[in-house]
């Protein structure tokens, strides 16, 4: 069976239904799955895309051929399955997803159980070792015998250890709009926003694979634009903008602005620190400035990490870090298996508005602690070179190659990384002063761009 071998990316399995993923080619990919996992027991999960339901039921069987104890959770965001597999203590879990991606595409998101936590199997933690015994078609013996046993009420239980993380807060009400993009963050913003004080108001919640009115990818800006819109005429509190399996979150404050996700960061690591001083918050090394501050002045550990989910959370093992925040709105929790949890920041965001009667722009602008450049990409074929240049270029600056160059002075600072799943480079720039940032990001544009090859 023909399998692209580009599907396999740093992170999880994902490709374009049905050139390079289908119910074919799915099975040996599973059973490579099911070899190099051996669980005694494996969750199933899959998102509401046009073609998840068909590869889930391939999956599904060809896991009962193998003589797997399957656990099937049904349709539901992956931070609930990151969830189901940790809580109730199974050995690995399946999700069926494409994330954020376009409804052409599907994929496979893979997690085991570790000593100290969950284990996202990425490129550094299996994934090239299942591409390999995938492509060679090595599996384990057909024995049948396996067994498919549904499991319900994961999100009542999801909720609850969510409002346990915020420590059960008293919340003020509160008017929100979110815009789920008819894709599973609708699901768990329903169940929580049903045990809190909150007049929802909801766009595009329906269940729908072929997203009609946008894709439900957040970091393009264009697709908030309708939520910021809502949020201002409906005077709403703030937005909320999921992702499409619902693991990134993005707040839309009450003026109709995105607030970075380094200020929600840093929002919930002062909340979790005040309980718990001295913890590690582990953060991106996209941008730091403004949760180093925070940290700090809090009395936490900041750690940086290598951009990406499956780094973040192997660093989460290693470091047993309370929280993390991503650049890109993914938020990781120690008590949800050092997972993505979007529940508990939003129940923390509320309790933090309850409790000083600041509007979210208010808090935003007392918690920013740098103006950031929004990450840029460049379509290039030369990354390397590029990184290499600018090195060269900003030799006097303090040098961190732990993912690509970042160069720091005591003002500013940039990242140049090539992408993990795309032939991109990309660059973010930060600095106290917004006018420097302006400059540094427009001399290091052009630096890219005369040493660019396509």
């Amino acid at each position: 069976m023909d399998i692209n071998p580009t599907i396999f990316k740093s992170y999880d399995v994902r490709g374009i239904y049905p050139q390079d993923l289908n119910e074919q080619n799915i099975v040996p990919i599973i059973k490579a799955i099911y070899a190099y996992l051996k669980p005694a027991t494996l969750v199933v999960g899959t998102d509401m895309r046009v073609s998840s339901p068909s590869l889930t039921k391939v999956a599904l069987g060809t896991l009962v051929e193998l003589g797997a104890k399957v656990i099937d959770v049904g349709v539901l965001s992956t931070p609930t399955f990151y969830f189901s597999v940790d809580h109730y203590g199974y050995d690995a879990g399946i999700q069926i997803t494409a994330s954020h991606n376009p409804k052409e595409w599907n994929g496979i998101k893979i997690v085991k159980k570790g000593p100290s936590g969950l284990i996202k199997i990425g490129k550094s933690t299996g994934l090239e070792e299942i591409k390999e015994m995938a492509l060679k078609g090595k599996s384990l013996p057909l024995t049948g015998g396996g067994t498919v046993v549904k499991k319900n009420g994961i999100l009542k239980d999801e909720v609850e250890n969510s409002l346990k993380i915020a420590g059960n807060p008293q919340i003020s009400k509160f008017k929100i709009v979110a815009d789920a993009a008819n894709a599973m963050g609708s699901q768990y913003l329903e169940a929580l926003f049903k045990n809190i004080p909150v007049e929802l108001i909801r766009m595009n919640f329906t269940l729908d694979g072929t997203f009609p009115v946008h894709q439900p990818d957040p970091l393009q800006k264009e697709t908030l634009v309708d939520l910021q819109k809502k949020v201002i005429s409906e005077k709403a509190d703030f937005g909320l903008a999921p992702d499409g399996d619902g693991d990134r979150l993005f707040f839309i404050d009450e003026r109709g602005k995105i607030v970075a996700p380094t200020i929600i960061t840093s929002i919930v690591a002062k909340e979790l620190l005040k309980k718990n001083p001295g913890e590690r918050i582990l953060i991106d090394i996209r941008y730091i400035l403004t949760p180093k501050k925070i940290i700090e002045e809090s009395g936490g550990k900041m750690v940086i990490t290598k951009v990406g989910h499956a780094y973040i959370t192997q660093a989460m093992n290693k470091t047993v870090g309370i929280f993390a925040g991503e650049s890109s709105a993914h938020y990781y929790f120690r008590q949800t298996g050092n997972a993505e949890s979007p529940m508990p920041v939003i129940l923390i965001i509320l309790k933090v508005l309850t409790e000083t009667g600041k509007t979210l722009s208010q808090l935003a602008e007392e918690y920013r602690g740098s103006f950031e450049s929004g990450e840029i990409n460049f379509k290039v074929i030369n990354g390397q070179e590029i990184i290499q240049e600018a090195k060269n270029k900003y030799r006097d600056g303090r040098i961190d190659t732990l993912d690509g160059v970042a160069v720091a002075y005591p003002n500013w600072r940039f990242l140049l990384r090539t992408s993990n799943t795309e032939p991109l480079l990309r660059l973010t720039v930060e600095s106290y002063d917004q006018s420097v940032m302006e400059e540094k990001r427009d001399e290091l544009t052009a630096l890219i761009k005369s040493f660019t090859k396509l």
